[in-house]
């Protein structure tokens, strides 16, 4: 059964199941969490942390070693236990020309809430295990319509709702990789134009490990009557991770990045909010504050929130922006 919950009563919810034991996950608090680390070493230094997260996110080695060593040696464990599984599947079938599939990781959760630094520093720890897996990063951002096709439909300020997105060049593009095929082309995308790249391609070519990064890719979709095959993104996932935060904390940070922007990336020509770089400060918030409260928090609430008990693991922040709770999924 699916209960439907506002972001702000969500602790008091998974408190209420934890303590009757019915939630399907277990909790850790993040010092907790820290401790499953092990021997894992920090491959990470605080420069390079510093150049992989975001503007806006305050996260440090001390943090990587609280959740993200943790967090990439369980990640591991399941790359390995899958690796095992197709070997011991091919001989049981008695194959032995048969590509061993990428492990594909999702990563979802709201605007503003650090999934572009999660999957970063995840995909750098990753492929600094012992085993130097091949690992790939591959956002949603590129699978959305271009512009002029949002414009033409009247969805531009839907943007980054499902139906902004081309969901069958989607599945496409996960469909290629789970075959094991090579040279595999996602669409690029631009933050500064705030557009689809048509001439720009980031080439997939079988990695190891895919992290697969977007709001909403744990969305699911309308089953048909006839039972016909109908594929959902996180279909493809082998492992998914929601990042989660009270739904006020995630709409400061949204109009404190918004903020921080104006006087960064928006003051370049070329910028398509370049606009909001002119005006003044209480104009611009007043700007932020309408599109957090007219798109994104429509879309947080209609879309992505529902989609976090679908997740294998949820890291829930505190109000700092660091991660204070761990829910993983029971097996």
């Amino acid at each position: 059964m699916t209960i439907a919950m506002r972001d702000s009563q969500a602790p008091e919810v998974l408190d209420h199941f934890q303590a009757n034991g019915y939630s399907p996950y277990l909790f850790f608090g993040s010092e907790e969490w820290a401790h499953f680390r092990a021997d894992t070493p920090l491959t990470l230094t605080a420069d390079e942390v510093q150049r992989l997260r975001s503007t806006d996110d305050p996260i440090d080695l001390d943090e990587v070693r609280r959740i993200y060593l943790s967090l990439s040696r369980l990640l591991s464990s399941h790359v390995e236990s899958s690796q095992l599984l197709f070997e011991q599947r091919n001989r049981f079938l008695s194959m032995s020309d048969v590509f061993k599939t990428p492990f594909v990781i999702g990563i979802a959760g709201s605007v503003a809430v650090g999934k572009s630094t999660t999957a970063r520093i995840l995909k750098e720890l990753l492929a600094r295990w012992p085993s130097s897996p091949k690992v790939d990063l591959v956002t949603t951002d590129g699978f959305l319509y271009p512009n002029a096709h949002l414009i033409k439909n009247d969805m531009l300020n839907r943007k980054g709702f499902p139906e902004s997105y081309d969901i069958g060049a989607l599945l496409r593009f996960l469909s290629a990789i789970k075959a094991g095929l090579p040279n595999v082309e996602a669409p690029g995308y631009s933050h500064l134009t705030y557009d689809v790249l048509p001439d720009k391609r980031q080439i997939i070519d079988r990695p190891d490990i895919l992290i697969f990064e977007g709001i909403n890719v744990l969305q699911s979709r309308s089953l048909p009557v006839d039972g016909k095959i109908v594929p959902m993104v996180s279909d493809f996932f082998d492992f998914s991770i929601y990042i989660d935060a009270d739904e006020n904390a995630i709409h400061r940070w949204y109009v404190d990045r918004f903020m921080r922007l104006r006087q960064t990336a928006f003051r370049d020509p070329n910028s398509y909010f370049h606009r909001y770089a002119t005006i003044s400060e209480d104009e611009a918030k007043e700007i932020a504050e309408g599109l957090w409260a007219n798109i994104n928090l429509k879309n947080l609430r209609e879309n992505i929130l529902p989609t976090r008990p679908r997740a294998d693991l949820i890291l829930r922040k505190g109000t700092n922006h660091l991660v204070e709770t761990v829910a993983l999924r029971k097996l």
